[in-house]
């Protein structure tokens, strides 16, 4: 059985991909494994509260629960795992965990916004790094991916 990686971050683009990658992983037979990547907000951490901390890392962490159950009830027959991984760096991340992997799918927009035109797409660097075929599910109108 293979496996198949995806990378979330509750955009509607990385919602296209987890749904793609789901019905790849189903034809294949492949487990499917979720990663959610969340960097703490500046304010949480040092010089955050504890509560505000543990909140935060609560709520990364709901965010790829949901986008898991919300797929799995689309494409039951496929084993999934979600794994919500603190991380400055998305792209590189996604590229360790898919190592070995037959596949790396990653939406070809999600919520990096300026930073990401700064300092390059998590998409495109997945595809420049990655040692496994990457797929780039492109945003759009549903239908149009």
């Amino acid at each position: 059985m293979g496996r198949i990686v995806v990378g979330v971050d509750g955009s509607e683009g990385s919602r296209q991909a987890l749904l793609w990658a789901a019905k790849e992983a189903a034809l294949r037979g492949a487990t499917l494994e979720v990663i959610h990547t969340y960097a703490p907000p500046q304010e949480v951490g040092v010089s955050g509260s504890a509560t505000q901390t543990a909140h935060y890392f609560e709520a990364a962490g709901e965010v790829a629960r949901e986008l898991v159950a919300g797929m799995t009830v689309a494409v039951e027959e496929v084993e999934v795992r979600g794994h919500a991984v603190e991380s400055l760096d998305p792209a590189r991340t996604l590229v360790e965990r898919s190592a070995g992997a037959d596949m790396l799918v990653v939406s070809s927009r999600g919520r990096g916004g300026l930073r990401s035109l700064l300092l390059g797409s998590v998409s495109h660097q997945c595809a420049q790094q990655a040692t496994c075929p990457v797929v780039i599910v492109r945003s759009g109108p549903p239908g149009q991916t």
